[in-house]
């Protein structure tokens, strides 16, 4: 019974010490998709990104900041997918603001403009001091 314990105990600890590397490497490659973004080589920036939710599949920054670099690319669509996907997820009310708020522009970029109104809607429900929304 005490090596059946022991065992759990030690497994629990290396998934326990596997997880918060993973969420190290994901925060590192965020901060140089970072830098990227900040230097205007969003392309560069994606990939940073990309590299971030491989290593943590739900990371919410990642994933936002992964449709803003593909929203600076033009490539709406997928900036829109983004988005979308976190606007499914449980996560506080002034990150859901901005997500709806760059869905918005993202839809309107896109020439979906219900779609950007009624994104806007959900952003300033979120956070109804928004004045930029």
């Amino acid at each position: 019974m005490k090596a059946l314990v022991l065992t759990a105990g030690i497994l629990f600890a290396v998934s326990s010490l596997q997880a918060q590397l993973q969420s190290s490497k994901e925060r590192k490659l965020v901060r140089e998709g970072n830098k990227m973004y900040q230097s205007g080589k969003y392309s560069d920036a994606e990939t940073q990104y990309r590299k971030g939710l491989e290593e943590s599949k739900s990371s919410v920054t990642s994933t936002f900041n992964l449709g803003d670099a593909l929203y600076k690319q033009g490539k709406y669509s997928e900036a829109e997918s983004q988005f979308q996907n976190l606007s499914s997820q449980k996560i506080d009310k002034k990150t859901m603001a901005e997500v709806y708020h760059n869905l918005g522009n993202t839809c309107m970029k896109a020439e979906k403009y219900q779609e950007s109104v009624d994104a806007y809607k959900k952003s300033l429900l979120n956070n109804p001091d928004d004045n930029e929304t």
